[in-house]
């Protein structure tokens, strides 16, 4: 009966590592993301609330520049009990609408993703060339 009870305990164990190394990669633009949102070129946000909301746990004080958070309408009405899960419990937050999230933000993200893949954003890829190119010819003159 022990080494049954044993068995079963170790299967358990098992198990649940093994389920803990399935993970589920969700991105911005995508059903079911919510985080941190890099605004950048993107129009102006609407936002829930026109000031910032900043929770201290304690009293340790680290305030940095604002960030702009997508989340459910839940974790902004009770933003103390879920600062933690977006690592944002001392900083200044701005929560965005869920309307311009969906209707200006997610399209505006895809775009420019999309510009990126087909090289018309082109200024990173060309300094990627670039360098690659002077690697080339570093080679064929060290030779």
């Amino acid at each position: 009966m022990k080494k049954l009870l044993f068995i079963i305990l170790i299967s358990l164990v098992a198990g649940s590592a093994y389920a803990a190394d399935v993970g589920v990669s969700v991105s911005v633009g995508q059903p079911g993301f919510y985080g941190q949102i890099d605004i950048g070129s993107a129009p102006k946000p609407e936002l829930i609330n026109p000031s910032p909301v900043v929770i201290e746990p304690g009293r340790t004080r680290v305030v940095g520049e604002p960030i702009y958070l997508y989340v459910p309408p839940e974790h902004a009405k009770n933003w103390k009990r879920y600062c933690a899960k977006y690592n944002a419990c001392n900083r200044p937050v701005y929560f965005v609408r869920d309307k311009w999230y969906n209707n200006v933000y997610v399209p505006h993200y895809r775009k420019h993703q999309e510009e990126y893949r087909r090289g018309e954003h082109g200024d990173m890829r060309d300094r990627e060339r670039g360098n690659r190119e002077d690697r080339e010819r570093g080679d064929r003159y060290e030779r």
